[in-house]
Parts: C-alpha cells; structure tokens; sequence
C-alpha cells in the first residue's frame, strides 16, 4: 500500500504528468505550439488523473490489495452509512444479515473500493482494540463531523493526545469515587419518581390513578441523567427534572441528537462525505446543526467561567470532572470546553438511552418487571428512591448492595447487550499494520458493529435475540457476574475494551442501577403504543425513533 501510495498518490500523479508533459514539449516542438504549452500539460494532467481514479477504483481493489480475495457486498454505498437511514428494523440488523450471508468469515468486505471491512467475528478484536489499538483512528470525516457534537475530547482525539487525556481523566472515574456518588444517583432517582407520580396524580388527570397515564419515558430519562451528570461532572445543581418549563441545555441535546429522518440523513451524508461537502450544500439542517452546535459550545464556555470564579474565589472541594480539569492547570478554556462538551453528551445521552430501553424490556416481559421489583423491595423495604424524601440518607452500604442484587445487574447487562448505546464503531489504519493473519494497509476502514457481535448467534446461541438476564446471574451460588456465561471479553462490546473502552462504564451502570430500582419501585407500566413503531435509531447514541410511550401506574 505504501508503494502505491507512492506512485499512484495526488502528488506522484501531478509530479508524473508535468514531467510527462514537459518531456513531450521537448521532443516534438513542432506539434505543440506555444499557445498549447498549457493546455497540453492540463491534458496530460487529466489523463495522468483519470488513470489514478481507475487505479484505486478497480486495479487496486481487485488485483493488488492484500484483502482483495475477502468476499462480501462490495457495495458502491456501504451498509455502514445505509444503515442510519436502514427502513426495515434495526439498522444493527443489516450486519448480522451480512454476516449470516457470509459466514465462518473474519472479515467481509462492505464496498467496492477495498476500503472498508467489517469485523464480523470477535477474533481480530484483540489486534484492533488493544494489541495494536494507535495502529488505527477514527476516519477524519467522522471525527471531524462528531467533533461538533462531542468536542475535541477523549471519544475524538488519538494516540498521545489521547493517552494524556485518559490519564488525566481517570482520577474521577476510580471506584471509590463512583462509590461516593452513589447517594447523590439514588436521591435524584428519587426526586424522578416523585416528579412522575405528581404528574401522573395531576388533578387533571381523570382516572390516572386507577389505570395510570402515558408517559413518554425518553425526555424524562434525558432530564434526570442530565441532572446526574451536571453534579458528576461541573458539581452543578441543574435540577432539569423539576423545571416546569424545560432547560436550554438539555432542549438543545433533545433537538441535536433526535432521531428524526432528516437528521439521520444528514448525519449519513456527512460521515460517508465529511460535513465541509455537506455545508455547501444550501439545506436548512447545516444552519440548524451549526446553531445547536454553537449554542453548546457558548453554554460550556459560561459554565466554565463560572468554575474558575467558584475555584478562585470561594474555594471548591468538589470532586467534579471539571474540577479536576481545571485544577491540574493541563488545559486552557478552549479545550476545557472541549472536554465538558464530551462529558456532558456522552455522560448523560447513553445512560438515557439504556434506562429507555431497560424500561421497555420490562414492559414487554411484566414477570421480569415484577421479579426486580420484589428483589429491591426486599434488599431496601421502606428505603426506596421513591418511598423517600431527598432528604432521607440512603443506607450507608447502597452500592454494595445495589451490585449485590442478581436480577437487578442482569436486567441491566441484558439491556446493554441488546440495545448497545453506541452500536457501531469504525477505525481507519493510520499505517500498514495487521489484524491476526491479516494484512491491513494504510487507510483501510474497519468497522465493529457492537449490535452484530452483541447478537451473534454464534457468540449467544439460537436465543440471542432473547431479553434472558439470566445469562448474568451465576447458577451455582446465584450471584451477578460480569461476563453473561462467555468466555472472551470481545463477545460483549457495548463498551469496547482496551485503551480506548469507556471510561464511565462503571458511572454509567451506578446511575443504571439507582434509576431502575427508583422506577421499577415506584411504578408498575406497560407499553402504551404499537410495538412495530419502536424502532432503534440514532446518530450517536440509540433511541425509540418515535419516542417511549408507557402507561405508568405509581405504586405509593
């Protein structure tokens, strides 16, 4: 591939037709005429370039690329750009039809340029994510696109830049910090369920206590992690589930990351042909997009202004993300903003999504919903999230007993195999590097589709599809467990592994915890719209495309 790149590049190509050209001046003067010196070089040029696209288009892929003998659609549009605006189901389905067409393959080929493969089977995981994980980055026109979304922080940036960040970082991802915020989790689960049943009790509301009311569970799960990750992550009271009238923020996030049509489609078109391309085009969603976009970045610059002040002034001993960012004196505000904006998305978005999608399992499977309940109820009796004031300490001993409970971890796990809240990922070789016995030259594009793999009936078995929590409880003494009854860590991706895996998992799975018990302890629900419309979409993270509609019954 380097050889290629070489002789078959932009430049090679310019330099070549030049030369080309010039060396046809010269040994036929009496043809060219000198009003012809140019023309004859673009001409030339032009041919030199219209060999360098058949080149790369079919002489490479076919004859010479090392991955040429791999099999699969080699479509002129990938599955991986199809598939956020895929019609027919889940867009994750598309790669666990492809890998059922092509099966016992590592890899298969997606487009018909020989750039792109999926990773269909977990054996090359270890290569590509760990291994050899600075070998590959994120394809420039992704990152560039997700960049204004997320910022330039840890899910962006590469190599070095991103092993100093990391270390930066982890500090306020320990255990025992997590451990600590816990209390702060269980209090604001218990502030949402309270918020819930008053709405649900409302004096307007005719009957809504007999028979419940249809809550669209999505915007409240959005709130409340919003909230969760405003004390995380800036020691920042937000209280967005109280306010009546909603918060810019997270309005701003509800509107950027909805999983309408249009935005997909815009989201499509710029990944597959970078957003510079895409914002020339004259189409409302690039004002639209920049707006949200701009409006987050203002917001993060105000809070971050707001933090030094408290640090300088008032003194600050919250043990906050930003915090932490700021008093290591390691970043300036630009890239402090950076940071909050990737904290703020990726904090508080994903966990939403798995909290929706847990609570829809339970409402499609009642016997799970009413075996979770018992077994919180059991665990806390009268010191549940919803039966409590905030001002109520919870137990002292709350995160061990929340890990403790089988149901309640297995539930959890189960919902992040099935709906992975970022369900696909893509790295591009920065370099000729390999994957197992695989050669993998330099700008190739490996995809992992986390729902492929989390779903592979060769992983899970016939039932993979199946909502069975019980694949994370321990049959012999009926403890949770980490690992859902596989061996390897690359059959359950949801968070990746290796130097580039999530660092809030463990965050992430405490607020999951805390939320679920206040839920499933306050109310009992079923699903309140036709099972057909729910339908997993998203740009970065998944939702319901037309929301979460539950019938929602307080229980107090």
């Amino acid at each position: 591939m380097t050889l290629a790149k070489q002789l078959f590049g932009f430049p090679s190509l310019t330099l070549a037709g030049t030369a080309e050209a010039i060396l046809a001046i010269k040994l036929f003067p009496d043809y060219w005429g000198t009003q012809t010196h140019l023309k004859t070089i673009a001409i030339i040029l032009a041919i030199n370039y219209v060999f360098g696209l058949f080149f790369w288009a079919v002489l490479y892929p076919h004859l010479f690329s090392p991955l040429r003998r791999i099999s699969g659609p080699k479509a002129v549009f990938s599955a991986t750009y199809r598939s956020l605006i895929h019609n027919d189901g889940p867009s994750g389905q598309l790669f666990l039809d492809l890998a059922a067409q092509y099966p016992d393959q590592d890899l298969i080929a997606l487009d018909s340029l020989g750039r792109q493969f999926l990773v269909a089977r977990p054996r090359l995981l270890a290569d590509l994510l760990v291994h050899k994980c600075y070998d590959f980055a994120k394809p420039y026109r992704i990152g560039n696109f997700l960049r204004r979304i997320l910022g330039d922080g840890l899910i962006i940036v590469e190599e070095d830049q991103h092993k100093f960040l990391r270390k930066n970082t982890m500090p306020a991802f320990h255990v025992r910090h997590i451990k600590d915020l816990y209390p702060m989790m269980w209090v604001k689960s218990g502030i949402l369920a309270r918020t819930l049943t008053r709405e649900i009790l409302d004096v307007g509301a005719e009957g809504s206590q007999e028979k419940g009311k249809v809550v669209e569970l999505t915007s409240w799960a959005s709130k409340v992690t919003l909230d969760i990750i405003g004390i995380a992550g800036m020691g920042r009271q937000l209280n967005v589930v109280e306010k009546p009238n909603g918060d810019p923020l997270q309005e701003l996030y509800e509107e950027l990351l909805e999983p309408d049509r249009e935005k997909l489609l815009f989201a499509m078109l710029s990944l597959a042909f970078g957003f510079p391309a895409i914002r020339m085009l004259p189409w409302k969603m690039n004002n639209l997009f920049i707006y949200l976009t701009s409006s987050l970045d203002n917001i993060c610059r105000d809070l971050i202004k707001e933090k030094r002040e408290a640090i300088s002034k008032k003194g600050d001993d919250h043990f906050d993300i930003l915090s932490l960012l700021i008093k290591s004196n390691n970043f300036d505000d630009e890239v402090l903003k950076d940071q909050l904006l990737t904290f703020l998305a990726a904090g508080h978005e994903t966990t939403a999504s798995a909290l929706t999608w847990a609570s829809y399992l339970l409402a499609k499977n009642p016997r799970y919903q009413t075996k979770l309940r018992e077994e919180v109820i059991s665990c806390f009796g009268d010191f549940s999230p919803a039966t409590t004031s905030d001002q109520s300490p919870p137990p002292t001993d709350l995160a061990e007993r929340l890990k403790s409970l089988p149901y309640l971890n297995g539930i959890i796990h189960e919902t992040l195999r099935l709906y992975p809240t970022v369900p696909l990922t893509m790295r591009e070789s920065l370099r000729d590097t390999a994957v197992g016995e695989f050669t993998v030259p330099k700008g190739t594009e490996l995809v992992v589709s986390i729902w492929q793999i989390n779903r592979s009936p060769e992983i899970w078995g016939p039932g993979a599809d199946e909502f069975r929590p019980e694949r994370w409880i321990n049959p012999d003494d009926g403890k949770p467990n980490r690992h859902g009854g596989q061996k390897s860590n690359y059959d359950f991706m949801t968070f990746l592994e290796g130097p580039r895996s999530c660092i809030g998992q463990e965050f992430a799975k405490a607020e999951m915890r805390c939320l679920l018990a206040g839920l499933v302890t306050g109310f009992t629900w079923d699903l309140a719209m036709d099972e057909k419309k729910i339908v997993p979409r998203g740009v970065i993270t998944i939702k319901p495309e037309h929301g979460m509609f539950l019938r929602m019954k307080p229980r107090v």
